[in-house]
């Protein structure tokens, strides 16, 4: 006689697929925690002697130094000389950037005096002009503003320039049809129709000129987070070198949240095709 074994409950798998895939998605969510638990292990090794303080101070020890410099006033004195200087040479780099990429885009001769060298100044590192602006400008503030200006410049002009040139040609001669001039096709077809791609080349231009002063602050800098860098360096502080590094990647993400902010309210016209 053949006995049925009693068959155990198990959960269906056309169940437990939605679970998973719930599971998985909680945790592909959990943006932070991968760096919580990179603080977690490096604050462990630098408690346990493993990472020496001399190397890399740690997380508690970082946070703790960067209190003490926001009371006493040293960390937002300097990080508004570097501010400055950032908003400085981006202010000069992207209004000649724009100046430029509207000539370049807007005339074939523009296009044939301008482009060609700004193509050479693309392949030119910036950082390599650093000796030549010392020699020019000396060791003052100017280097490091027309570093940042140099640097930052060539997105805006680039970004520009494309968005002019791929504009839908049936706007342009559905905008003459209707008897526009030069001047008020450039203002109400061209220009909108280039925004989005100048506001992208804005995006990089402030990327590049937080990451340009990095290196200009650097250049006998009396004042700004490379000073601080450079005495913290002297006297093996790697607490306020972290500090310092780490308000370089807040002022980025800061420049990036705020074009992103200006993209939103001036393409508010633009449909949101991630939202259909």
């Amino acid at each position: 006689m053949i006995t049925s074994l009693p068959l155990t409950p198990s959960t269906p798998a056309s169940s437990r697929g939605p679970r998973l895939g719930r599971i998985a998605g909680g945790l592909g969510q959990s943006r932070w925690l991968s760096p919580a638990i990179f603080l977690i292990l490096w604050e462990l090794g630098s408690r346990s002697g493993l990472i020496p303080e001399r190397t890399l101070a740690a997380p508690s020890s970082v946070l703790a130094t960067m209190f003490e410099m926001i009371v006493s006033g040293e960390l937002p004195g300097n990080l508004l000389v570097s501010t400055m200087r950032a908003l400085s040479g981006l202010a000069i780099g992207a209004t000649a950037g724009l100046v430029l990429g509207l000539v370049s885009g807007l005339s074939r001769t523009g296009e044939a005096a301008i482009d060609p060298l700004m193509q050479i100044k693309r392949t030119i590192p910036t950082l390599a002009l650093t000796p030549l602006f010392i020699v020019w400008f000396g060791i003052g503030e100017t280097p490091k503003v027309a570093l940042i200006a140099f640097a930052a410049m060539f997105p805006i002009y680039l970004n520009l320039y494309s968005g002019i040139r791929s504009v839908d040609v049936r706007l342009v001669e559905g905008a003459r049809s209707f008897g526009l001039s030069r001047s008020e096709l450039i203002w109400h077809v061209i220009l909108p129709g280039a925004l989005p791609s100048l506001l992208v080349g804005l995006r990089y231009s402030l990327s590049i000129a937080i990451l340009v002063l990095v290196v200009a602050e650097q250049i006998n800098a009396s004042a700004g987070l490379g000073y601080l860098i450079n005495n913290a360096r002297d006297f093996m502080r790697t607490d306020i070198i972290v500090v310092c590094l780490i308000v370089y990647a807040i002022l980025g993400l800061g420049a990036d949240w705020l074009v992103r902010t200006l993209e939103k309210r001036a393409l508010a016209w633009r449909p949101n095709l991630l939202a259909q």
